[in-house]
Formats: structure tokens, C-alpha cells, sequence
């Protein structure tokens, strides 16, 4: 869905619906809301001070309209309390309210840029309502051949409505980047929500290719040899069970020549099955999704190319399967890294971290900095932090500073997890120089150590998205379904970094 800017009158707009959003308290609102009142013959403000329309947060009421607006049909849309608004918020009500539309087959819609709802920040507000529509009418529904079975109702287009030509460039502004970003999260969405059969880590590279292609930055896809000949053994040793070929990804995007590069490294494990160490059954279809972390860095990078920041980012995708064939790698196996040390596997359903370690190994060798991760890597961060933050480790404080912001901005929150050395005992391992396991207490934590040893001293963030991988209903911008976490605070990231 195409989202447009304009300057007027919204009741002046040649649409199908027209949407006038205010908060609670609203007694005879004036603006666009005036416009409308008038176009209804006066029927707006009366029905507030009825209370026939509720303005609470996320209310929809619709509004009887004549001939002197170009609309078919007029809604309003609450807000609910002025004070709480925020671009959060926004986001999230923009996201709930694109579905509300669609429930009511609105069509064309065109709403007004409320200065309530955009708050002071004319730019970051826009972006928010874009993100939110972009983010809140996507759904994953290619596969259903019978038209029944696909979710009725349309939005065809969002046209933002401003009075003011000069605040228009602003509103316009940050729907650009709204919609770049969301679009971008629903890329990862996509990624994610497709069948292994149909996203195995050669389809991952097609898509790829395919980013690169569309934005115009550089795309390189190591094969199995050239990784074996770079002693990727760590990485291949996932590989090893699998009749699919392996695919490590990297994308770049040069935007400030002569400076370092961030790497963006996301785990691409397409099908994780667990290995020979093999997962219970019930349940195991949801780890098509292993790869979201992978799914996050293009969607990421496609955003970035877009956006076209003054700064050079490497995305790294190590892609694979992990499944349990006769050369499968098994309990006891050890591997040596690209950076020389040695890895026991002591369960090869620690395989996340495997890939990782060789991609964070090849960000050093290409003088990558920052370095920051992105993978569904532990089952305990869900029991952690459950589904509302991602859990964190960083060496490095100015690092963690600047990703909070970034998360925050994205409305993505995220929680520091402590790396103290203590915890180093858990991966000593007697035939090798670490083990892939800690044992049962601090598995996220341990996890994050084993990949501490691979960053060494540059700085590192790890970010464990493994309880908000998915969502279990529709809920603001969110949707049911592989949820594309991280994909907007990587770049939101990315973009302060730039300045």
C-alpha cells in the first residue's frame, strides 16, 4: 500500500473514507475535525457532547456525511488520553486502526495529520503512523488458493492529509521513512513466515541478490569451499547434516568510503530440527523461524540502502540447515573456528551459536566495528523476559547506550543481561579450547559467552530474540505470526550512528 502526503482540506479529498483522529476531551475541535463537523451538518459536535462518539483510546465511530465532502464515508478515531500520546503510542494505534479501516472495507482512506497525534515531533509522529499502517495490514497469505480463506476487507491507499503546505514537508518526510522502515520489517516478516521448504539457505540468497539488485549495494555469497578454504569449520560443522548447500551472506553498503564498516550479523539456521540432539515434535514447525535473525539484517540492510545514511555497513547472514543425516556433526565432535579455537559440541541444538561464532570471526577479519548480532539463540530468554523485551549482552557501554535509544525509537525494548567472567567456567571444556553448552542455569548468559569469545575486544552487542520472535495475536502494529524484531532498531541504529 502506497501512504502519500498532501496539503488542504480533508473533506475536500476524493477518497472513499476520511478518518479524524482526537483525543479524549475534545469538546468542539476545530481544524480538520471542523471541517468534517460542517460537512456533516453539525452532526460531529453533537455527537460528542452526546457521548454518541467515544474518543478512548482506539474507538471507532462513524460520522454521517452530505454532499459537500468528497468522501463517502467519515469516521472518527480515538485517542484516548492526550497525555499519554507518544510515538509509540502512534505507532500503535495506527497499526490497530489500519486493521479497524480494513474490517470496514474502507478503501481509499485519507486522515488528517492531528498536531495531537503527530506531537512535537512533526517528523518522528509521521513516521510512527506510517510504520504503524505499513506494520498493522500486513499478513502472510500467499499460500491460501481459495479466496475464502483469505482475511476480507481492503485499504488500498493512505493519503495523510496536512493544512499547512509548509508542515506538509515535514509530515512527508518522516512517512518516507516510515514507510522504508516498515516495509522493511515486513521483508523480515515475510523471510520468516515462509515454509523451509520454500526459504532454504539457497532461496535466502536469491532474496539477497535480489535486495542488492533493487537498491544497488554489493552482495556476496560464499559456497561451501570458498568457507572451507576461509576455515569456517565452526559454521560448516551445522551444515554437515543437511542436503542443502550452505549459503554465507554478505551484503555492503558503502555510504562514507574510507571508514570502518558496522557489521550486522544475523543466524540463518532456515530449519532448525536440533540435529542429531533432535527436538520434540510437538511444536517444531515454528523453527522455520530460526532464521529471523538473518531475516532482520536484510530487511535491515534493504532499509539502509534505501535511506542512503553517510556511513558503511556489512550485513552477514551465515545460512543453513541443522538436521540429523548420517554425516550429521554429533555429540563429542570438535571444530575448529575461523579464528583458530577449537569447539567442542557437546548438543548440537547449540547451533546458533556455531554459525555465529565464524561470522563474527569474519566481520574482524573484514575490520568490522561495532559488531552486533541478532539471533533466536536460547529458549531460556523466553522464560527470562517472556515476550515484551529482547535480552541484550554488550561489551561495551557506549554501545549499549546508543542500541537502547535505537530500540527505544523503534519502540522495540530491550534488557541489559550481565557477561561477568564467572560464568566463563561453564564453557571450559577438557578436549577443547570452549564448549558450546554452559548446562542448565544462565543459558542465555552462557550463550553470549561462548559469542564473547569470538568478538574478542571490539565492540559487540548479542541481541537474544528468542521470546519476541513471534506474536500470538494481532495487537497494535503487531501482528500473529514471525514478527521481524529488531529489523527497525538495527537501523534506527544505524541512522543516529550516521548522524
Amino acid at each position: 500500500m502506497q501512504i502519500e502526503v498532501t496539503s488542504g482540506d480533508l473533506a475536500a479529498q476524493d477518497v472513499d473514507t476520511v478518518v479524524v483522529s482526537l483525543p479524549e476531551g475534545s469538546r468542539r475541535p476545530g481544524g480538520a475535525a471542523g471541517a468534517l463537523n460542517t460537512a456533516s451538518g453539525g452532526a460531529l459536535h453533537a455527537m460528542i457532547a452526546s457521548g454518541a462518539i467515544r474518543l478512548s483510546d482506539g474507538a471507532l465511530a462513524p460520522v454521517p456525511v452530505g454532499d459537500d465532502i468528497g468522501a463517502r464515508r467519515a469516521f472518527v478515531h480515538g485517542l484516548g488520553d492526550r497525555s499519554k500520546l507518544n510515538p509509540g503510542r502512534t505507532r500503535s494505534q495506527a497499526g490497530a486502526l489500519s486493521r479497524a479501516l480494513r474490517g470496514v472495507d474502507a478503501g481509499s482512506v485519507a486522515i488528517a495529520a492531528q498536531p495531537d497525534w503527530l506531537g512535537s515531533d512533526v517528523e518522528r509522529g509521521a513516521q510512527a503512523i506510517a510504520e504503524g499502517f505499513t506494520l498493522g495490514l500486513y499478513r502472510f497469505d500467499q499460500h491460501h488458493t481459495r479466496e475464502q480463506d483469505r482475511p476480507r476487507g481492503n485499504v488500498s491507499s493512505l493519503l495523510i492529509v496536512e493544512r499547512s503546505e509548509r508542515r506538509a514537508a515535514r509530515v512527508r518526510a518522516g512517512v518516507e521513512r516510515g514507510q522504508i522502515m516498515g516495509e522493511a520489517q515486513n521483508l523480515s516478516r515475510d523471510l520468516s513466515n515462509s515454509p523451509a521448504n520454500l526459504m532454504t539457505p539457497t532461496d535466502m540468497a536469491a532474496r539477497a541478490q535480489e535486495i542488492a539488485e533493487d537498491t544497488g549495494i554489493e552482495c556476496e555469497i560464499i559456497e561451501r569451499e570458498e568457507a572451507e578454504r576461509l576455515g569456517m569449520g565452526s559454521y560448516l560443522s551445522v551444515a554437515q547434516g543437511s542436503d542443502q548447500p550452505p549459503k554465507f551472506i554478505v551484503l555492503r553498503y558503502r555510504g562514507a568510503p574510507g571508514r570502518r564498516s558496522v557489521a550486522l550479523i544475523g543466524k540463518g539456521i532456515t530449519f532448525d530440527s536440533g540435529g542429531i540432539s533432535i527436538k520434540p515434535a510437538g511444536g517444531m514447525e515454528r523453527m522455520k523461524a530460526d532464521m529471523s535473525g538473518a531475516a532482520a539484517v536484510l530487511g535491515a540492510m534493504q532499509a539502509i540502502a534505501r535511506l542512503a545514511p553517510a556511513i558503511n555497513v556489512t550485513g552477514i547472514a551465515p545460512c543453513t540447515e541443522n538436521l540429523p543425516n548420517g554425516s550429521a556433526t554429533k555429540p563429542g565432535d570438535v571444530f575448529y573456528a575461523m579464528d583458530g579455537q577449537s569447539v567442542e559440541v557437546i548438543n548440537t541444538d547449540a547451533e546458533g551459536r556455531l554459525v555465529l561464532a565464524d561470522a563474527l570471526g569474519y566481520a574482524r577479519a573484514h575490520n568490522c566495528s561495532p559488531l552486533i548480532d541478532v539471533a533466536t539463540l536460547t529458549g531460556a530468554m523466553s522464560i527470562a523476559l517472556g515476550n515484551v523485551r529482547t535480552g541484550v549482552f554488550v561489551n561495551n557501554d557506549r554501545l549499549f547506550r546508543d542500541l537502547d535509544s535505537a530500540a527505544d525509537d523503534a519502540g522495540e525494548p530491550i534488557w541489559r543481561f550481565p557477561l561477568d567472567d564467572e560464568y566463563d567456567n561453564q564453557i571450559k571444556s577438557d578436549v577443547a579450547d570452549i564448549k558450546n553448552t554452559g548446562g542448565r542455569g544462565a543459558g542465555s548468559i552462557t550463550a553470549a559467552k561462548f559469542l564473547q569469545r569470538f568478538a574478542h575486544d571490539t565492540p559487540w552487542a548479542h541481541f537474544d530474540i528468542a521470546g519476541v520472535m513471534d506474536n500470538d495475536r494481532d495487537r497494535g502494529e503487531k501482528v500473529k505470526g514471525v514478527a521481524g524484531t529488531a529489523t527497525r532498531t538495527l537501523v534506527e541504529y544505524v541512522l543516529a550512528r550516521a548522524g
